[in-house]
């Protein structure tokens, strides 16, 4: 990792403001403790999150970058129906990011990276973000490691629109990152309730262009869907390089970013 990134909980309060430029790039990792079918610790998108920033971090070329400590606890209602889930409501999830956000422009930083793990919270963050930006003129990156598009040697597509949560993506870096904690004989192939329903649809689907709401259970009674059997350390290993990768480009843009474009 650079000298030039810090953890911010590690820095004295001297430190930080001696730390802290006009390019000073804070990133703040946002994730969920909930559940992920009987083959995943309910920490999965923590470790995965932390794993892919922690790999990014060694990506960043001298950029100055504050690491904030992680929002562990997102919004999961649509895991709530499960053991182990932890979820703040929406405005408290909001109130977090944004009271967070202000605490960060307010010691002079005023370039956040929001670093997601969790589909579940990208609303939140969403209009957590735009909060920031008008209040406090902050350029504010939404960066979902999800979003960054998945090589299809990696994942199939077909899997990549099906196995949403538990998957084929999730257990494969769950393998490279934390084998110990992937309980390998429950390792399955989970299938999807909509395939037969949904196969047909040209639009609508659970994550599809016309989402519809849905609860872990509606996808499958484990909660989980997808090629979970399927996934391989190897795969994971490559996964979480690819999107250390493109996080890591994030931040670095992020940090060239001209904010007297922010009007």
């Amino acid at each position: 990792m650079d000298d030039t990134v810090h953890y911010w909980q590690d820095l004295t309060t001297e430190e930080l403001a001696d730390v802290v430029g006009d390019s000073t790039v804070a990133i703040l990792p946002v994730a969920a403790i909930e559940q992920h079918g009987p083959h995943l610790p309910l920490s999965t998108d923590l470790i995965i999150g932390e794993g892919i920033l922690l790999k990014a971090l060694d990506q960043l070329d001298g950029a100055s970058a504050l690491v904030l400590p992680t929002v562990t606890v997102g919004l999961s209602l649509e895991h709530t129906s499960f053991s182990g889930t932890l979820s703040l409501r929406p405005d408290t999830a909001i109130d977090v990011l944004v009271d967070i956000g202000q605490s960060v422009a307010a010691s002079g930083v005023h370039r956040l990276v929001i670093f997601n793990s969790h589909g579940g919270n990208r609303q939140i963050i969403d209009l957590a973000a735009l909060q920031l930006r008008q209040r406090f003129g902050m350029l504010v990156v939404k960066a979902n490691y999800f979003r960054f598009k998945t090589p299809s040697d990696l994942v199939e597509a077909s899997e990549l629109a099906r196995g949403i949560h538990g998957g084929e993506l999730e257990t494969a870096m769950m393998l490279y990152l934390a084998r110990d904690s992937v309980r390998l004989e429950h390792l399955q192939n989970f299938e999807a309730l909509d395939d037969n329903l949904l196969a047909n649809n040209e639009k609508l689907g659970p994550e599809n262009e016309a989402a519809f709401a849905w609860m872990g259970q509606d996808l499958n009674p484990a909660g989980v869907v997808g090629r979970a059997a399927q996934a391989t350390t190897s795969q994971g290993e490559k996964l979480v390089a690819h999107f250390a990768r493109a996080l890591a480009t994030t931040i670095r843009e992020a940090q060239q970013f001209n904010l007297k474009l922010l009007r």
